[in-house]
């Protein structure tokens, strides 16, 4: 039947395309939603967030809404902490001000037409918010001249376990999704493939699309590497992929953990971040400079040697957890030292040579558990820093670099407490991330150490109960 003249059918939206309030407001509708979902992302990288009725979430599209924020005054087991200046029973937990992001919008396919859309913090809040903080970051970049741009590597271990299971068990002989070591196994992702097909699909319908997945070295553990984004979306597509794997995994009977470590016969799960910067005026590659050694400009050198320089200021922001320390050892894959090499995996920065769409830098110190606006923030803060102070490379490794004497400077903290000091303590961090960031950070990483400080080990226990 042919439309009457001056009328025009409206054009049904897609989640990713939403772009504004009006569009929010315009598939909500076209849904006949009744609640939509509204989620944020905490100082650990945890999303939190509830469902909200269609009326408010509108009406929170222009005016934004209020959240207690004692999210950002707790750790991952909703203890709160005794030693932050930002909330507390101090401050008697008030609310914080969010808004809303409509381009964020995206669909939850578990729960039919569902949406989910994501939120940062405002006002004094904004200060500590990890989503702000990498915005903040990424603002600074672009007003030298530069976006950034960045891809997150996950591995993580799946097992044949549930919430309910782990805890029966006490966390102890856990059972993997597949046995022995057997990376880049094509058995296993066949024999497996439909896991792998829902997987690959949940990325693309939510759009933290997979590049790359694949089996690495241990019993049931994967990596993925999403598809390279700018820096602030990336930051996002590695949040929720983090989060929705744990969910895709759990309603499937099984568990993803994204630990550095759970098992001390295995390798570590890293988080790697690949990073390249292009210049605003042109669009062209500030990396990459054909004639040069390993195609590296000078703005290329001078990131990296600020990488390099700040790692070890840096390192909590890569390495928050206790756990982060046991994966930083020699021999299994994870960087010990500052170091930087061309192509080379034993180091903690790997320069990858390329052509204008391709040069770039991987900074391979990151684990698993690191919330990925904090390690995208760290990571080009440091480059920028490098940048603006025109640093310069130090000590190339050729070849192996656990057998290599490295300078003093290099050397990396060896445990959360110490890297929390040198980051509470780093001119660098307060003037790239500020004050207030600087110390709630530092805090809550003296506070986990200090929790892990109140529990005795089962090797303590194996050690000393008898013999001692």
């Amino acid at each position: 039947m042919q439309q009457a003249p001056g009328k025009h059918k409206t054009k049904t939206l897609k989640a990713r395309d939403v772009k504004s309030i009006k569009d929010a407001r315009r598939i909500v509708e076209q849904r006949g939603l009744s609640h939509v979902k509204v989620g944020m992302f905490d100082i650990d990288g945890v999303m939190l967030g509830k469902y909200m009725h269609k009326d408010k979430f509108l009406s929170s599209l222009e005016d934004g809404f209020a959240f207690c924020d004692v999210v950002l005054g707790w750790d991952s087991k909703d203890e709160l902490y005794d030693n932050t200046k930002f909330t507390g029973w101090h401050t008697g937990y008030p609310d914080a001000p969010l808004r809303i992001l409509p381009h964020t919008c995206r669909d939850v396919p578990c729960e039919g037409d569902m949406l989910l859309f994501l939120s940062e913090f405002e006002g004094k809040a904004a200060e500590i918010c990890p989503r702000r903080l990498l915005d903040r970051v990424l603002t600074a970049g672009e007003e030298m001249g530069y976006k950034a741009f960045g891809a997150l590597e996950y591995e993580f271990f799946v097992f044949k376990e549930t919430p309910e299971s782990v805890r029966e068990k006490g966390y102890r002989n856990l059972k993997p999704l597949t046995p022995d070591m057997m990376g880049y196994s094509m058995l296993r992702s066949s024999v497996h493939s439909e896991l792998y097909h829902e997987l690959m699909e949940l990325s693309e319908a939510m759009d933290f699309p997979i590049e790359g997945l694949h089996t690495e070295t241990g019993p049931g553990v994967l990596e993925a590497a999403i598809g390279v984004d700018d820096a602030r979306s990336a930051g996002d597509k590695g949040a929720l992929f983090k989060t929705f794997t744990k969910v895709w995994a759990q309603r499937r009977g099984l568990m993803a953990t994204f630990m550095a470590k759970w098992s001390p016969d295995y390798p570590g799960q890293s988080g790697h971040i690949h990073l390249s910067l292009r210049n605003l005026d042109d669009d062209t590659s500030a990396f990459f400079e054909a004639d040069a050694p390993h195609s590296m400009s000078a703005v290329q050198r001078h990131f990296v040697a600020g990488q390099q320089k700040l790692m070890p200021e840096f390192l909590a922001m890569f390495a928050p957890t206790i756990n982060s320390y046991t994966r930083l050892i020699p021999g299994f894959w994870a960087p010990t030292e500052a170091t930087w090499g061309v192509e080379n995996r034993t180091c903690a920065l790997r320069v990858i040579p390329g052509g204008d769409k391709s040069q770039r830098v991987e900074y391979r110190l990151g684990s698993a558990d690191a919330n990925p606006y904090l390690a995208l923030a760290a990571a080009v803060a440091a480059g920028l820093y490098g940048i603006r102070y025109k640093l310069e490379l130090e000590g190339e490794v050729t070849g192996n670099a656990y057998e290599i004497d490295h300078p003093e400077s290099a050397a990396l903290p060896r445990t959360l407490w110490d890297a929390a000091q040198r980051f509470k303590g780093s001119d660098a961090a307060r003037e790239m991330f500020g004050d207030a960031f600087v110390e709630h950070f530092a805090a809550t990483r003296e506070w986990e150490e200090r929790e892990f400080r109140k529990h005795i080990t089962d090797w303590e226990m194996d050690r000393y109960f008898e013999i001692i």
